[in-house]
């Protein structure tokens, strides 16, 4: 049983709303992180465990902090919290604990999800704010494990107004609703109109604002397959082994490479 899916012009539609008959065509290719995500399983994780947010009490506008070291934990997260109706503030994958629990406090957050090798410092940072529950994506003491999420009786998802229901929390202070992530992604392809043919690789690194998550999620909008490479590498290699036809490269660039 799929949860039932929010209202049109949510990020959550408009990101997914061809996932499923997509299959299992790639859509996500993270390096750093080993893991391939088809269309089909990445929408039937965020569905499953934004239900099961909801089944564990999360409300609408909650703010839940998002501390994971590669995209493909990133997207995961922050397409979950948003589909549960909550608020995701992401913060850069270098935060150490003290910065972390800053973060924390200044949002309000009763919630973090982050990925085992920095559960540490989810854990310190937890100690110094109001979060009351960690998940993470993957096991790592203490911390309650993301999947159990996947387990729950599914529930219906809240329906959302894309005008005024908030999608993210930036660490400038910025609350950006799902329109307005939309219209983000609507900036980025105005750069290089992706269709269903393109490969986009980046170098980008999660961090307190959002265009890793707008280009990403415009990629599985469009149909394209988006690989992840944060931290470089062979990046000539990686280019000519996916094909690549669009490169998101330092400093925020964006450019079609062929």
């Amino acid at each position: 049983m799929r949860p039932t899916a929010p209202v049109t012009g949510s990020v959550i539609h408009e990101v997914f709303r061809r996932a499923y008959e997509r299959g299992d065509r790639p859509a996500l290719v993270d390096l750093r992180g080993g893991h391939v995500y088809g269309y089909r399983r990445l929408v039937t994780e965020v569905t499953r465990a934004a239900s099961g947010l909801v089944r564990r009490g999360a409300r609408r506008d909650q703010v839940v902090g998002v501390h994971v070291s590669t995209a493909g934990a990133q997207t995961l997260a922050v397409h979950t919290v948003v589909a549960a109706g909550g608020v995701a503030a992401p913060v850069e994958a270098e935060a150490g604990a003290y910065e972390l629990a800053e973060r924390l406090r200044e949002c309000d957050a009763r919630a973090l999800i982050t990925t085992p090798d920095l559960a540490e410092s989810a854990i310190q940072a937890a100690e110094q704010s109001r979060v009351r529950q960690i998940y993470s994506l993957g096991r790592a003491l203490d911390t309650i494990d993301f999947r159990c999420l996947l387990t729950l009786e599914p529930t219906a998802l809240p329906a959302l107004d894309a005008a005024s229901q908030p999608a993210l929390l930036l660490a400038d202070g910025r609350r950006l609703s799902h329109a307005e992530l939309l219209a983000r992604m609507a900036e980025l392809d105005a750069r290089i109109r992706l269709d269903e043919s393109d490969v986009v690789l980046t170098t980008w690194r999660p961090d307190g604002g959002c265009d890793l998550l707008a280009l990403v999620s415009l990629g599985v909008s469009k149909g394209a397959l988006v690989v992840v490479a944060a931290g470089g590498g062979d990046l000539a290699g990686t280019r000519h082994d996916f094909g690549v036809t669009v490169l998101a490269g330092p400093g925020g660039t964006l450019e079609r490479v062929a």
